[in-house]
């Protein structure tokens, strides 16, 4: 049982106000907000001074990879050393990814990852990857919906020849999420084109890191991104698109946008904040280590990224985390096709997007707290039990020191990898304090990450709204939707 607690002094900050109060949490979840929640604490409760402090949603990242078989190899962050970290930095939940093997039942790979998320030191939920097609799949998403709360679907667009798939399975599986009142994710580029492109690369005699990008060219990433909007139009179906990391992309959801279309787009922190030059460290090591898909992006694109993340364009924020140490790069040391795609940055999601939102002018504490936590809270139905400080919701919390500061780096960083792609960035605003449903779990950094504390978060199939969705796509569209 865990005693109650108390944060007092602090300025809540939710998506859509700050103000002055208290806040009690018991068993869990927020008992009370306000002027009075002191007077409501029951006896035994511990008091945490906020004074001078932000109290936020616990940050929620919709998109990490813990112990992934990927490449040839696994992950070095497993859920507890992945989901411990991002305690550290704020980050009370997530969202990973289920991604069954070609021809593997879909409700054998979900069975095998939530036996390895078991071990979670902070609450956690799951999208599905739909890798192939048949009427399996068709069903067993029907199962996954109904019966064990997922309520997100992804689709790899790229990596040819294992998991990427064919515009048949994006269209069954589109139209499959619909009926159900899930919402389909994708991995915008274009398989085919990175096959070729990094085929023409090495024959010119490109082999190390610098090849990744050259492979991967912002249009690539633009043209699938178009091609899942357009398939998602026709059916009607809502879609996500996860880490837009260029102008070409993100002006394609904006465009969509315009027009009515529901499409909604993620960024990571990384993207934000990095550019392409990482590839050309002479270093391989280094420049191996910032190896992910897509990739980093020439200057000038991170701008145009902000830009759409302050418009509203652009919604969530999230990581990535897929770690892969440098042994593990070193696999691609002839052949950058064969280095392992991954970054970490769970810890320091939060930190980086205040110092280089807030502390910029570019996003206010309101619109921090919507882009990492209740945008995605909202997105996949888990709101109003996460991303929001009320009577009710889960007491999963950040206290945000504003003037705290520290250099972020991996001799200092919690999670498993060796190598931290924000490697001597200094920032200012940090999380001081982390409750996860209602126990401190970091103190000052003291961090209290207890194994298998976290809890498996059923998402709900979205109701009578999604249903006038669908129904007006059958309207328009009557023969692309038919069983």
């Amino acid at each position: 049982m865990t005693a109650p607690l108390l944060i007092r002094g602090a300025t809540i900050v939710n998506a859509d106000r700050a103000s002055s109060g208290d806040v009690l949490c018991v068993e869990g979840r927020i008992a009370a907000v306000g002027a009075s929640a002191a007077s409501q604490a029951p006896a035994g409760t511990t008091t945490l001074d906020g004074s001078g402090q932000y109290l936020m949603p616990g940050g929620i990242d919709p998109h990490t990879h813990m112990q992934l078989p990927f490449m040839g190899t696994v992950t070095m962050d497993d859920f507890f050393t992945g989901t411990a970290a991002g305690l550290a930095g704020g980050t009370t939940s997530i969202i990973d990814f289920v991604i069954p093997d070609p021809q593997q039942p879909l409700m054998e790979a979900f069975r095998t990852w939530r036996g390895w998320a078991e071990k979670s030191a902070a609450d956690y939920g799951f999208h599905v990857a739909v890798t192939w097609w048949s009427e399996a799949v068709h069903r067993d998403m029907g199962t996954l919906v109904t019966e064990e709360g997922v309520n997100s679907f992804k689709h790899f667009m790229a990596y040819k020849n294992a998991i990427m798939c064919d515009d048949e399975t994006l269209v069954n599986s589109f139209r499959r999420a619909l009926e159900l009142g899930a919402m389909p994710t994708v991995h915008a580029e274009n398989g085919e084109l990175v096959y070729l492109l990094q085929q023409e690369v090495a024959k010119m005699g490109i082999t190390g890191p610098e090849g990744h990008p050259l492979s991967r060219p912002p249009m690539v990433e633009a043209e699938a991104a178009n091609r899942a909007i357009a398939i998602a139009d026709v059916l009607g179906v809502p879609i996500y698109v996860v880490h837009v990391s260029c102008i070409e992309a993100a002006d394609a959801i904006a465009r969509a946008r315009a027009r009515g279309q529901r499409v909604y787009g993620e960024v990571l922190a990384g993207h934000l904040v990095i550019d392409d030059s990482v590839y050309r460290d002479p270093d391989f090591a280094r420049a191996a280590a910032h190896v992910m898909s897509p990739p980093f992006r020439p200057s000038g694109h991170q701008e145009h990224l902000w830009r759409q993340l302050q418009a509203g364009n652009l919604h969530t924020t999230a990581t990535d985390h897929c770690t892969f140490c440098a042994a593990q790069k070193a696999a691609g040391r002839e052949a950058f096709a064969k280095i392992p795609n991954g970054c970490g940055g769970i810890e320091e999601r939060l930190a980086v997007i205040w110092d280089a939102g807030v502390n910029t002018g570019r996003l206010t504490p309101s619109e921090f707290v919507a882009v990492t936590s209740t945008n995605t809270a909202k997105l996949f139905n888990i709101y109003p039990r996460k991303g929001l400080i009320a009577e009710g919701a889960d007491a999963d919390l950040v206290l945000w020191d504003p003037q705290g500061s520290k250099t972020l780096s991996a001799k200092t960083q919690h999670s498993k990898g060796d190598f931290n792609i924000f490697e001597g960035r200094t920032v200012r605003g940090i999380a001081s304090h982390t409750i996860s449903r209602g126990k401190l779990v970091y103190a000052n950094g003291d961090l209290r990450a207890e194994q298998g504390a976290g809890r498996y978060v059923k998402r709900p199939a979205f109701g009578p709204q999604f249903d006038a969705v669908a129904r007006r796509a059958k309207e328009l569209a009557p023969t692309a939707v038919a069983r």
